[in-house]
């Protein structure tokens, strides 16, 4: 199937279940589910999927064994950039003490006080432990650093390890701030806003109570798409408020959390192209109200299932364990979380490239130690993922 100067083919052949996430292919279900399948990598890209009797001659060929292949996982929230360990604020909240967001200075103190080195070391890290559970493309944020110097150096950092950086000076009013949040929100929108832009994609800012109210979330989001950098925006995690509605208006890419919701919220959701991101370790791991996935399923808003990976809320990098509780706790199906966990992932990033196994798509894949997608769910805690194709790359195959 290759030439000469192209680069070599590779089908992976005796897939049980491929999820494609085309509806155009297979069963037709929104998972493009095919049986006994084959898919063809030639270099990054995915070149052809179908059933494995039909598949062409390529270079290379690997056996799946009668396993299960899925688009890599996209993990379109983290917080990866950051120092220190809030093991004694888990271990009380889960004595009973409530959750809120001034946790969040206990990991800034710790960021400043690191190394550029240390630093980048906790970020790979985190980064080799999500891949080796199947996460191909991952989005993370600043802001645990709330100065110039720290914000732009925590984007540098990230820059240079994935495409999906987002800048969140606004986490929380910075403590050099405490009796001035104007000049905070001054701040974020424009010294620090400038330095940090050409490092990042993204803006976000958290619109709850205790961090930036409605009127400030609108004014450094504004900012930051007249810099150049599209909306994001933790949005009615603690409460109900203002940020699901803020986050259409401004046509935001995703709104996060999303556990406290209106009708109004839901239907503002269901007629837009903001994308809700349920993140169900923060609910897990602060024993708070899970969100309602079957509601803005029902009601046609697009769900993306994303870890918030980070060391005060939700310390977890593995996008299975997500989906489990999503299927458990949250009303989802197990075919939803994973479409949720994949393409989902890609839509609250504006990817067409991810998320899904066609042709002219990354060759970001899964193998699972499973016939099925479902085990996923079914056999939560299982570390099922036992090889992983990034940009078409091998990088795990111990059982293939």
């Amino acid at each position: 199937m290759s030439s000469p100067t192209s680069s070599p083919t590779t089908v992976i052949t005796n897939i049980a279940t491929l999820v494609t996430n085309d509806p155009s292919l297979g069963d037709g279900s929104p998972l493009g589910l095919i049986q006994d399948a084959a898919v063809v990598i030639d270099g990054d890209r995915i070149a052809w999927t179908g059933e494995s009797s039909k598949a062409p001659a390529t270079d290379n060929r690997v056996d799946a064994g009668g396993r299960a292949v899925i688009p890599g996982f996209v993990d379109s929230h983290s917080h990866l950039v950051f120092a220190g360990d809030r093991t004694q604020e888990f271990n009380a909240r889960m004595s009973g003490r409530p959750y809120s967001a001034g946790g969040i200075r206990t990991t800034v103190a710790a960021t400043r006080a690191a190394s550029d080195e240390e630093l980048e070391r906790n970020l790979t890290r985190y980064l080799a432990e999500a891949l080796r559970q199947g996460t191909t493309t991952f989005e993370t944020k600043s802001g645990y650093g709330l100065t110039v110097e720290d914000e732009s150096r925590a984007l540098r950092i990230a820059s240079r390890h994935t495409d999906e950086v987002t800048y969140m000076g606004a986490h929380i009013v910075s403590p050099d701030y405490a009796d001035d949040p104007a000049a905070y929100v001054a701040l974020v929108t424009g010294d620090m806003l400038n330095t940090c832009a050409p490092y990042a994609r993204w803006i976000d800012v958290f619109c709850e109570k205790g961090a930036f109210d409605g009127d400030q979330a609108r004014a450094i989001l504004t900012a930051g798409k007249a810099a150049g950098l599209h909306p994001r925006i933790h949005a009615n995690q603690l409460s109900y408020g203002p940020g699901v509605q803020l986050a259409v208006e401004l046509d935001a890419a995703s709104a996060d959390h999303c556990t406290h919701l209106t009708d109004a919220d839901v239907d503002a959701l269901a007629n837009s192209r903001t994308v809700a991101t349920l993140l169900p370790g923060a609910e897990f791991s602060t024993r708070a109200e899970w969100p309602n996935a079957r509601r803005l399923l029902d009601a046609g808003v697009t769900v993306a299932l994303s870890t918030d990976c980070n060391p005060g809320s939700s310390f977890t990098s593995s996008v299975p364990f997500c989906i489990a509780l999503a299927v458990r706790d949250m009303g989802m199906t197990p075919d939803e979380a994973v479409w949720s966990a994949t393409a989902g992932g890609a839509r609250a990033l504006r990817r067409e490239d991810i998320g899904r196994l066609t042709p002219g798509a990354y060759a970001d894949l899964v193998l699972l130690d499973a016939p099925s997608h479902v085990h996923l769910a079914y056999r939560p805690g299982v570390p099922l993922v036992t090889g992983v194709w990034r940009r078409g790359r091998g990088l795990t195959s111990s059982r293939v």
